[in-house]
């Protein structure tokens, strides 16, 4: 995922269980998923220790970009819940070294879930 633009595709719920295998390999012994967000190729996962982002890249999708963002670097973080007219809801956090990054999600989404899950690690 490309941090530094807006995301195209708002990300939706989706059951961790369709995307652990994929992040299998990538997570510590003991490494819960809480919460799953995937667009048509990209996906997002809330683990117990760290946010994991995979940017799927090129025609094929078989190569794929995973960042690692630990909850130990946020520094700030905002949620905005989806409205009458704005739709979409969305997770700002700020990491010291990396800046900003948006996480925009589809209306339905609990955003203050994760809210709830970033503060308990964050404060």
């Amino acid at each position: 995922m490309d941090f530094s633009n807006g995301t195209l595709f708002k990300l939706s719920h989706c059951d961790p269980a369709e995307i652990e295998p994929q992040i299998a390999g990538l997570l510590l012994d003991g490494e819960r998923i809480l919460v799953a967000a995937k667009t048509i190729r990209d996906f997002v996962v809330f683990t117990d220790k760290r946010i994991l982002a995979c940017n799927v890249q090129g025609i094929t999708g078989k190569k794929r970009d995973f960042t690692s963002l630990p909850y130990g670097k946020i520094q700030a973080f905002s949620v905005e819940t989806a409205g009458t007219f704005d739709l979409d809801a969305e997770l700002d956090l700020w990491f010291s070294g990396l800046g900003k990054v948006r996480f925009e999600f589809k209306g339905q989404f609990d955003v203050t879930y994760l809210g709830r899950l970033i503060a308990h690690h964050v404060l």
